[in-house]
């Protein structure tokens, strides 16, 4: 089994994934997934204090599948090794804790998910570079090529999208705040336009919303694929 939920902001929004609230984990094994759509924030300071939430996580009976969002530390991230893994590039944070990185399609349960990272922070004014705010939350040009690219060999035809940003015109309907003009929405409204695709789902907005029948923000909810 394939689970979704929203952004985690370890510790902040990740009881969510505790016993109490999503019960069904008892029943799980290593063999299914929990995919949690950005702002995982479990690798945030790049040693041991980040050691409890992940051992936590690897102690759960289920596999921890991320994106990244805007809220990560993007050079703590970079230490791990990329490996490839179900058709993409990861990086193991712990032997069920795994990173799926940006622009790549990976074939889980007979489904083709593409993975998508990256947002821009509305906030970043409030923050400091280097300590809660790195610039490398916006994906690059490389990985927007890539992401056509890996969507192409697919024949632009995949089951599921899992991004932290939303296309521009969704986001727009949730949140304006968060739907400033950058490189990254746009393109979200190409792959909106060009690809195939069953259900979008995206984190970032901190709503739970059906917004029609293809696409869903998520946050504190666990849906199953």
């Amino acid at each position: 089994m394939i689970f979704v939920t929203g952004d985690t902001h370890i510790p902040t929004d990740i009881s969510k994934l505790n016993t109490r609230s999503f019960p069904r984990q008892k029943e799980l094994t290593k063999n299914d997934y929990v995919i949690i759509c950005g702002d995982f924030g479990g690798v945030w300071y790049g040693n041991d204090k980040d050691n409890y939430w992940l051992d936590w996580l690897e102690q759960k009976n289920f596999t921890t599948l991320f994106i990244d969002g805007n809220h990560e530390n993007f050079p703590a991230l970079a230490e791990y090794e990329e490996c490839s893994w179900n058709g993409g590039k990861v990086r193991f944070i712990r032997p069920s804790v795994i990173h799926l990185m940006r622009g790549y399609v990976f074939d889980l349960e007979g489904m083709k998910i593409f993975a998508m990272g990256g947002a821009r922070s509305y906030d970043r004014m409030f923050r400091t570079e280097g300590h809660t705010w790195w610039p490398e939350e916006m994906p690059s040009e490389e990985e927007i090529r890539r992401a056509r690219q890996n969507l192409a060999i697919n024949d632009n035809q995949v089951d599921i999208m899992i991004t932290h940003d939303a296309p521009q015109s969704i986001a727009r309907m949730i949140d304006f705040a968060k739907s400033e003009d950058d490189e990254l929405m746009p393109f979200f409204d190409e792959l909106r336009n060009t690809v195939g695709y069953r259900h979008w789902y995206f984190g970032h907005f901190h709503e739970d919303w059906k917004v029609d029948e293809c696409h869903t923000a998520v946050f504190n909810k666990i849906i199953q694929l």
